[in-house]
């Protein structure tokens, strides 16, 4: 299925997908086994507990309508997990929608009022756009760039640990862009800062929309070219070379870094075999 940004009002009157948000977690219906978004006509929750709602586009034919809550709400056929975990239960297109839905109520809150001069700002119905009434100043759903990275030496792929990370769980480098640097001028630098090595042949392999809290992660694979690991104990507890027969504990298969590391790991066998 395609989802489209555009809400379209011809099928704002069908049956919704119903994204139904309280800070961290969603609201599925479904059993442990099987969990999913609400698809129905009317919205699964009283309109008494709704704070906030918006149709943020559509999905297979379906309205894609956001709601949040204004507090837990006690309802049976309802249960809520935290955003990581729907993943599990909803699929990755549903699970980006989710995501989306996610950084328009963060975006809606984090510029209720306007940064310059200080009035309650107004939101378009049309677009995703916030403004301002009295200076005109306007704003659209913060979006911040960061790059990650796989870095290959030899048959060794460089994974670091930071210290948020679960018990013994390490990952490709990661860093957010700084203004007035390509993408690419980012990957060097964060790869120098973090463990003070060169690399080269640095190649684009995919992006990620990322809704913690509001990150578009852009991959890259890139070479060794020089240098010894030196940590930066700001950023990372330990980073280290890792060859397939040693991984560590990795990141779920949710995230753009695990898709690096399964790429290097199959391109690993490949070369083996």
């Amino acid at each position: 299925m395609h989802f489209t940004h555009d809400c379209d009002q011809s099928i704002q009157d069908t049956t919704p997908l119903w994204f139904i948000l309280h800070h961290d977690a969603i609201y599925l219906t479904g059993s442990d086994q099987q969990r999913q978004v609400p698809c129905q006509v009317a919205p699964p929750v009283s309109a008494t507990d709704i704070v906030y709602s918006r149709c943020i586009g559509s999905y297979g034919g379906h309205a894609c309508m956001v709601l949040e809550l204004r507090e837990k709400v006690a309802d049976t056929s309802l249960s809520s997990v935290t955003l990581r975990e729907a993943h599990g239960h909803i699929g990755e297109e549903l699970w980006i929608i989710a995501g989306r839905a996610s950084q328009i109520l963060r975006w809606r809150h984090d510029h209720r009022f306007c940064g310059r001069c200080g009035t309650e700002m107004n939101e378009e119905p049309g677009e995703l756009l916030r403004k301002c009434p009295h200076c005109g100043y306007f704003t659209y759903p913060r979006i911040s760039p960061a790059v990650i990275m796989s870095v290959v030496k030899d048959d060794q792929i460089l994974l670091g640990r930071s210290p948020r990370f679960p018990r013994g769980m390490y990952s490709v480098l990661a860093g957010f862009v700084e203004p007035g640097e390509t993408l690419e001028q980012a990957v060097a630098r964060e790869v120098r800062e973090e463990v003070k090595i060169e690399i080269t042949d640095i190649r684009y392999f995919g992006s990620q929309p990322w809704p913690f809290p509001h990150s578009l992660m852009v991959g890259f694979t890139a070479r060794y070219a020089s240098g010894i690991i030196e940590v930066d104990n700001r950023e990372l507890e330990d980073a280290s070379w890792f060859s397939p027969l040693d991984m560590p504990r990795l990141p779920s298969s949710i995230s753009i870094s695990r898709r690096l590391i399964d790429d290097f790991l199959e391109g690993s066998n490949n070369t083996s075999s």
